[in-house]
């Protein structure tokens, strides 16, 4: 997997220049092409888009720390991007799957534009199944080819498909049966041994076995979080269900406190009894891992816009600093690969000691007054351009951030902050800012930071 080197000499100037401070600091770019296949030979015939099963990409949708230099990256439901059918909104039966990666950070070389070199490195793909029987969408309703995965034969087990009719009409889009999955958030458990996964489809929260990518438990949401009619088109689900999540703006981010006691799931965006799309209230799921017991906050959202003019505001990753503070990274969907010069892409900290739960809550004026407090810990949109990263080349999807590892930037010891773009499995992206075409490679931002910067900040065990 070849690494991406793009800066430019103008921009190499403006990072060199940048003086070193005590405050959160880009400190390392790169990334992996998105024109290889990933680690997963046995997946690698084309889907039903003739997009080949293992291309490598979307991988920013999570990302997480596993300790060691290690990274988990995880791509959501497959290259739906290139068309194939609209009565599945294009989706095709690609499995999903995490990938295994080292991201190194490397002393600067003389003559290097930043003060750390990173090094990518693609290792494994682990591929996402059950063990239990799971519901796939056989097409004859909607003229497609049966959507049951070709390797579960041969495997002798049940895999997770990124087809959006693969469920169980008849029950809940929670659930824990249905064999759709769009995974959008990845954690890993301080004993190193499992992965947990959020989706947008249920919304689900699954436990993996971290080896063989097995489903060890899956925790059961806030019915209210359902649709109780699905369709494999997400307008014609919005437009039949008045409640639960909005098609494909499910449970977007997910955290793991340290202890690894709490996981703290995040919406991508209100509920549609909250409001939906144009409202200003994203709910946060706070999970117990050993009882499963449930609660809710409300997230005010930032860029919201107007009911005339709405900018469909995302939470796209949450992060815990500990175990009741975290980050959340809230973006439009401007950047490259949208052909718009980004505007809004901002990191946020919370604390939801205190805070009021909303779980017997419904509607935005009513969320109002319980919602937590928050303040700006990062613009990324300013700091890469601050740093001669034009506007028009930052990234539409910046979805995954993950805490990582400990480094000597300019003689001391700072924590990073990883940042990771989803690239919708596009190798290479034509648009307005970019005529002529422009590789859309898996892009990693690397932030230092002090405790100064973020007080309160635990580190994850590494093991």
């Amino acid at each position: 997997m070849r690494p991406i080197h793009r800066l430019s000499s103008a921009i190499a100037l403006l990072l060199a220049a940048g003086a070193a401070s005590a405050e959160v600091r880009l400190v390392a770019i790169d990334g992996l092409s998105a024109q290889d296949g990933d680690r997963n030979a046995a997946t690698a015939a084309p889907l039903e888009n003739g997009v080949a099963g293992n291309l490598f990409g979307g991988i920013g949708s999570g990302l997480a720390y596993a300790g060691n230099g290690f990274f988990l990256a995880l791509p959501d439901r497959g290259p739906n991007v290139v068309p194939y059918d609209s009565a599945v909104s294009d989706t095709t039966t690609y499995i999903p799957r995490f990938h295994t990666l080292r991201l190194d950070l490397l002393p600067a070389r003389r003559g290097d534009a930043m003060p750390l070199r990173l090094m990518p490195r693609l290792l494994a793909s682990t591929l996402l199944h059950s063990s239990q029987p799971l519901v796939y969408g056989d097409g004859r309703n909607v003229g497609v080819p049966d959507g049951t995965p070709a390797l579960n034969r041969k495997n002798r087990t049940y895999y997770f498909t990124g087809r959006s009719d693969a469920f169980d009409a008849n029950a809940l889009s929670t659930n824990a049966r249905d064999g759709r999955l769009d995974p959008e958030g990845i954690r890993v458990s301080p004993d190193g041994r499992s992965v947990y996964i959020t989706d947008e489809y249920g919304p689900f929260v699954y436990r993996f076995d971290r080896v063989t990518g097995l489903r060890t438990r899956a925790y059961a949401l806030p019915a209210s979080f359902a649709v109780p009619h699905k369709n494999a088109v997400g307008d014609a689900e919005v437009s039949r269900n008045t409640l639960g999540r909005v098609a494909n703006k499910g449970m977007e981010g997910l955290a793991i406190s340290p202890d690894g006691r709490t996981l703290f799931g995040a919406m991508q965006s209100p509920l549609l009894q909250d409001g939906g799309t144009n409202a200003p209230y994203v709910r946060i799921v706070v999970i117990d891992t050993v009882s499963r017991a449930t609660r809710q906050y409300a997230y005010p959202l930032t860029n919201i816009g107007t009911a005339a003019k709405p900018k469909y505001p995302t939470v796209s990753e949450v992060l815990a600093i500990n175990d009741h503070e975290m980050l959340i990274d809230e973006r439009d969907g401007k950047g490259f690969g949208d052909g718009s010069p980004a505007a809004f892409k901002r990191i946020y900290r919370v604390d939801l000691a205190g805070a009021a739960s909303v779980d017997a809550v419904t509607g935005a004026a009513n969320l109002a007054p319980r919602a937590v407090t928050k303040t700006l810990f990062l613009d990324v949109v300013q700091a890469l351009t601050a740093h001669g990263i034009p506007a028009i080349d930052i990234p539409a999807k910046l979805e995954g951030i993950a805490f990582g590892p400990d480094v000597r930037v300019d003689g001391r010891m700072r924590h990073t902050l990883f940042i990771a773009n989803d690239n919708d499995f596009l190798p290479s992206v034509t648009d307005a800012g970019h005529p002529s075409g422009a590789a859309n490679p898996n892009m990693f931002y690397v932030f230092a930071f002090d405790g100064t910067d973020l007080p309160g900040y635990v580190a994850a065990r590494e093991h």
